[in-house]
């Protein structure tokens, strides 16, 4: 529970589920949600893992100690 009691964040997990789902189910029935491809899922999976892992391009260089580095 957030600090103050306000706001979306500071309802009951439970409670934000069931808010979130019915939403979900409303673009559904409404035909705007987007339902993904299985190539569109993977694609998206393999964009997000490599996100995550990537060293920034000066701390990449740092490590090589032929590479000097200027600010």
């Amino acid at each position: 529970m957030a600090i103050e009691d306000r706001g979306f964040a500071s309802m009951d997990r439970n409670k934000q589920r069931e808010i979130a789902s019915l939403g979900g189910k409303a673009a559904h029935k409404k035909g705007s949600a987007h339902e993904w491809t299985r190539e569109e899922a993977q694609a998206a999976g393999r964009k997000g893992g490599l996100a995550g892992h990537r060293k920034p391009v000066a701390v990449a260089t740092a490590s090589d100690p032929d590479v000097t580095i200027e600010p």
